[in-house]
Order: structure tokens, then C-alpha cells, then sequence
């Protein structure tokens, strides 16, 4: 496209006179279509794209260093996610050397003389749990304060288990954000504090229903064994039984026959023998 100069008017005053780089003239009619937009404030001319498009390249920056994707940041701009992606090329790579800053930091414990590299510390926590190395995935976004929060995502028997950690650039220290941060450096978790409460003795109660859903095992139903009882029973049968053919009924036995394999009548037998 021919960029042209204006350079006022023909002589006849209908058409406007304008001329390009090269020196060569050009004329447009003067309509009431061209005095009208001429006329117009220039808030409603027509604008362009990149006027359109309210939010600044500072703001785009900002909001992919503070952890936001591209989608959510093109979204709330109104701007297309191209355009997003045109300005975090430096924004993701300050991030990458923030983790890979973090991975170099060695680390000391008071128990221990020789350094170790917190990498290498967090690796070897989760390969002795069986953990695959290649899985971990690597995270971080700077806070308002300035700090970078390092976020590692790592597989468990849960599906998926994250932990986060603080880091100060200018001081070079990191400090542990989670309970899970702070068992990969080999810290130990604080002790959490039982808030007293309220239970209700009925397990009916709103109050224990959640817990009665979560924490009641599912039991299996198992036969109902009847415990053994000893009956009297008459040695000889009533009438009832006789009519019944019923001629005699077996003996229960003694406690003493039970224990020492004979009755005391027998051994009053046996002493009068």
C-alpha cells in the first residue's frame, strides 16, 4: 500500500490534492461521505486490531509470571491466544532457570558433613518409594511478595501427589510450603493440633452421620453360631415320650466326667469294692 501526503486542494476546491514519495499527484473527491468521518471525534473512528485489544504486553508478561496460562490470560484480555504466545517465549524461559536454579541449591543437614543437591535429594526420596523419575513434573509462578513458588507433581497410590516449596531468589534459600515438602527434604512434619469438639453418644446425630459414612468398615454377614448350653434331661422318660416310643434318654454328664473322665458315684463304687 502507497502511503500518500495531503497537500491541500484543487483549484476548483471539489477534490484534494495528495501526493506520494515519489512526487507523483493524486486527487479524491470531496463527498459528504469523506467530511463525515473527517468530522468525526477520533474516539469513534474505527479502531484497529491492536487498539481493540485493551490489555498491555506488561500485563501479558505479568500475568504468565505469576502463574496464569495463556488461555485464561487470552480470555479475560479478549485477545487471541496467539498473541499471548508471541510474548511468553521469555516469560517461560525465566521460569525454566528459576527450576533449574532451585534443582542446583545444595543442601546441608546438621546430622550430615557432605552437601547434597536438593534434585538429587528429592529423586532419591521418591526412586525408594518406586517412584519413576521421568514422571515428575516441575512447576513455578512468582509470588506478590517476590518469591517463586516451586510446585512438583509426582505419581502415588493416590493417582497424583503434589508439594510445594518457597524460594528466594536474592538469598538463595528454599523452605518447604506442605507437609510433602517437607518429608522429601527429610524435615519433619509439624504436629497437628486436635481442636476439642462436641460428640453426640447417637450415631444418628447430623453431627456423626458424615463421620458414620466415611469411617464404618462394610462387614461381611457370617452365620450366627449358637453357643453350646447344657440342658437337664431326664434319665427316665415321662409318659408323653413313652406314648411317643420314646423307652429312655440319654444322660448328660457330670462335671466330674466332664474333667476327670469319671463320676463321683463311681468312685464311691469303687470304695466300697
Amino acid at each position: 500500500m502507497t502511503e500518500l501526503r495531503l497537500t491541500g486542494k484543487t483549484p476548483d476546491g471539489l477534490h484534494l490534492a495528495l501526493t506520494n514519495s515519489e512526487g507523483e499527484e493524486f486527487t479524491v473527491r470531496i463527498s459528504d461521505t469523506l467530511r463525515a468521518n473527517v468530522n468525526q471525534p477520533r474516539l469513534s473512528a474505527v479502531n484497529s486490531d491492536d487498539q481493540s485489544e485493551e490489555m498491555s504486553v506488561k500485563e501479558i508478561q505479568r500475568r504468565l509470571r505469576s502463574g496464569e496460562s495463556m488461555e485464561a490470560i487470552a480470555r479475560e484480555g479478549n485477545i487471541s491466544v496467539d498473541k499471548v504466545k508471541r510474548f511468553a517465549g521469555p516469560i517461560l524461559q525465566e521460569r525454566l532457570f528459576i527450576i533449574n536454579m532451585v534443582h542446583e541449591i545444595s543442601l546441608r543437614k546438621e546430622s550430615a558433613r557432605e552437601e547434597s543437591e536438593f534434585l538429587q535429594v528429592i529423586e532419591a526420596k521418591l526412586a525408594a518409594r518406586g517412584v519413576n523419575i521421568d514422571e515428575l513434573a516441575w512447576q513455578t509462578w512468582r509470588a506478590i511478595d517476590g518469591t517463586w513458588t516451586i510446585e512438583l507433581a509426582f505419581p502415588n497410590r493416590d493417582g497424583s501427589g503434589k508439594a510445594q516449596w518457597s524460594f528466594d531468589q536474592s538469598k538463595r534459600t528454599i523452605a518447604a510450603l506442605d507437609d510433602n515438602g517437607r518429608w522429601l527434604l527429610g524435615e519433619d512434619a509439624p504436629v497437628r493440633r486436635v481442636e476439642p469438639g462436641i460428640i453426640h453418644s447417637d450415631a444418628t446425630h447430623p453431627s456423626r452421620i458424615v463421620e458414620n459414612i466415611q469411617a464404618t468398615p462394610v462387614l461381611t454377614e457370617e452365620p450366627v453360631r449358637e453357643t453350646p448350653r447344657l440342658v437337664a434331661i431326664r434319665e427316665t422318660p415321662a409318659a408323653a415320650d413313652t406314648e411317643d416310643g420314646i423307652v429312655a434318654r440319654a444322660k448328660v454328664p457330670s462335671w466330674d466326667e466332664i474333667m476327670f473322665g469319671r463320676s463321683a458315684s463311681d468312685e464311691e463304687r469303687d470304695d466300697e469294692n
